[in-house]
């Protein structure tokens, strides 16, 4: 992750493999770490990590096609079901689990939550922040189902099944007795700093039991 240096510019987030919240993820975790991808589809974000940083890599995916094109890639991965828990890993036996714009596609999201925090030291979570005032605005106006560039699907064929905002995550990480080490807003490619909850298109957590 790279950012502007001219003063009173807005800090930019750069991409890998074209997403923000995956250059955000590629500076969060450290070289050489035992690193869980969950929900890591065709796996390029841990190909891209054990080339560039070094990780021992491993991804569970629930499309056997994807599980497939991942190994393909040289990357260890399974078909599994996060929802069904982690039950083949000990305790602690990742450095960080990573969970990239998936958690509010998860039926059980805070059961996948425990379980990362108790299979990783350290959990990355990157969701969709649906308090931002454009989900907010479309829903004002239209009186429907939010539909915007962020969440371009019909309600019918949405796989976002929880609606939740960056505060909503907060109180849970409190709730849990958590700790947030990093917290990291994006809006389109820049950084955001003030008003999160509603200027935040997407929001990085790095949170440790």
């Amino acid at each position: 992750m790279s950012a502007l240096t001219q003063a009173g510019a807005r800090p930019f987030v750069r991409e890998i493999l074209g997403r923000s919240d995956y250059a955000i993820i590629g500076g969060l975790v450290a070289r050489h770490a035992k690193v869980l991808d969950l929900g890591c589809g065709d796996g390029e974000l841990l190909q891209w990590l054990a080339e560039n940083k070094g990780v021992e890599a491993r991804g569970i995916e629930i499309n056997s096609s994807r599980v497939q094109r991942a190994i393909s890639r040289g990357v260890p991965a399974y078909q599994g079901d996060i929802d069904q828990g982690l039950a083949d890993y000990p305790d602690q036996a990742f450095d960080y689990v990573i969970l990239s714009l998936t958690l509010q596609e998860t039926r059980r999201p805070l059961v996948v939550l425990k379980e990362m925090l108790r299979v990783g030291r350290r959990a990355i979570v990157t969701f969709p922040n649906f308090g931002h005032w454009r989900v907010r605005l479309a829903h004002l106006l239209r009186g429907r189902a939010p539909k915007t560039r962020l969440f371009p699907y019909d309600w019918y064929d949405s796989p976002n099944i929880h609606f939740f905002t960056v505060k909503d995550f907060e109180a849970v990480v409190r709730q849990e007795g958590w700790t947030v080490e990093r917290r990291i807003f994006i809006s389109g490619h820049y950084l955001g700093t003030v008003l999160y909850n509603l200027m935040a298109e997407v929001a990085v957590f790095l949170v440790r039991r």
